[in-house]
């Protein structure tokens, strides 16, 4: 090496030192025992007041079968309270789980990513009145990982496996080792919130995470989308009108035999094979068979009714075809702002510089400072006075919480105010 060369910069003796992982205890049978499944209504009634008689919050969780059966149905039910211990109910033989309802009472309801939980759950008659929820708090506090293995690790030291999260639920009899599972779901629910909760209360975030409860609590269950069938995978690649009106009509007939047969559409028919038609646009029932995603046995054995959809997309008239690109509640894809709207697409630039380094300050992900959604509606269509008093106003009515207005209306007014409003 010439006395000329450059010579690398030493790195600190610290960057050289891989960080030492955390010693992490397996968690592998919850406290009490695995309980037997509560599937009849003595046993039900006893659950009920076994939880009447604890105390303290109520830690739940529920498991599903989406990717098996069609819907979100609730399959078990897992509640664990102080003073009561675990209970695993069977919801399947029972109209509605009201005596758990009723013991619970005004008792707090502690779920991780409760969004996830609580339409099933509020189909068993359970809704909570007070909830905490750890997965929301850990992001508000800036956790880096959120999920409930995650947590279990970073703020107990316990690892906690999650092998069964995508199982057939509603399998049975459940497997011992499911149980198991469902069981250590709630196992650490109660003290990770006693953790959260007096972090909360020590950076001064309590109230921020307190109106996000509430906000989850009470959304209103999700509307139904105007065209669900323009989410099929693949449809992208289908620029034809006649080949969408294929996709509809199949994604229509897979949903109807799907929710007849209670499966999951995608068990059904997956969506790779209505790609295929929508892209192939087979004109008889042999070129439909004939396509590779339709030979496999049970796709063979039902392809009359998938050539009645596809031949009904082929008879439909050109005036009900569907248009190529869906119908836009909202602002345009932002990948077409430049061209569209050069002004919004500084706006939009300007704005996201100035929630990512909030982001980065805080800890908190930009997705929770303010959804994308209300950012690029902004952007897009900001009020006629750009001022906080404006701002403020367009976020309330987006749904933002006091905390998240609070916490970004001063900078984000800023970083839109100074880019052009309008097109010369």
């Amino acid at each position: 090496m010439t006395a000329d060369s450059e010579v690398p910069a030493a790195l600190p003796i610290e960057d050289l030192i891989e960080e030492e992982q955390p010693i992490l205890t397996p968690l592998r049978q919850p406290a009490d025992g695995v309980p037997d499944v509560i599937n009849d209504p003595k046993s039900l009634q006893r659950s009920a007041e076994a939880i009447a008689a604890g105390s303290g919050p109520v830690a739940i969780d529920a498991e599903r079968a989406g990717g098996y059966r069609y819907g979100q149905n609730a399959y078990l039910v897992q509640i664990r309270r102080v003073g009561s211990g675990t209970h695993l109910i069977d919801p399947i033989g029972f109209a509605n789980l009201k005596p758990i309802a009723d013991a619970i009472g005004s008792a707090e309801w502690i779920l991780h990513a409760a969004n996830q939980d609580l339409p099933c759950l509020a189909d068993l008659g359970l809704a909570p009145q007070h909830l905490f929820d750890t997965e929301m708090a850990a992001r508000i506090l800036g956790r880096p990982k959120v999920g409930l293995a995650a947590l279990a690790g970073s703020e107990l030291s316990l690892s906690l496996a999650k092998e069964h999260s995508a199982a057939d639920w509603s399998n049975r009899p459940l497997p011992r080792s499911w149980l198991t599972y469902a069981a250590l779901d709630v196992e650490l629910l109660v003290e990770l919130r006693e953790i959260l909760r007096a972090d909360l209360e020590r950076t001064g975030r309590i109230t921020w995470a307190a109106e996000e409860f509430e906000y989850i609590r009470t959304a209103p269950a999700k509307a139904p989308r105007r065209e669900p069938w323009r989410r099929t995978s693949g449809i992208h690649r289908i620029r034809n009108p006649r080949g969408l009106a294929v996709v509809r009509e199949l994604w229509e007939a897979r949903d109807r035999l799907a929710a007849d047969r209670d499966i999951a559409p995608g068990r059904v028919l997956p969506d790779t094979a209505i790609a295929a038609a929508g892209n192939g646009r087979p004109t008889t029932e042999k070129q439909l068979a004939e396509l590779p995603e339709y030979r496999g046995k049970g796709t063979r054995r039902r392809i009359g009714y998938w050539w009645q959809a596809v031949e009904c997309a082929n008879k439909t008239a050109s005036a009900d075809l569907p248009e190529l690109s869906a119908k836009s509640e909202g602002p345009p894809s932002p990948r077409s702002w430049v061209d569209k709207s050069p002004a919004a697409a500084a706006r939009l630039g300007s704005a996201k510089a100035f929630l990512a380094i909030l982001s980065e300050e805080s800890g908190i992900p930009t997705e929770n400072m303010l959804t994308p959604d209300t950012v690029r509606r902004l952007c897009w269509e900001p009020p006629v006075s750009l001022d906080q008093e404006a701002v403020a106003e367009f976020l309330r009515d987006a749904g933002a919480r006091g905390w998240q207005i609070d916490l970004t209306l001063a900078g984000l007014t800023s970083a839109i105010a100074t880019t052009p409003k309008q097109e010369a």
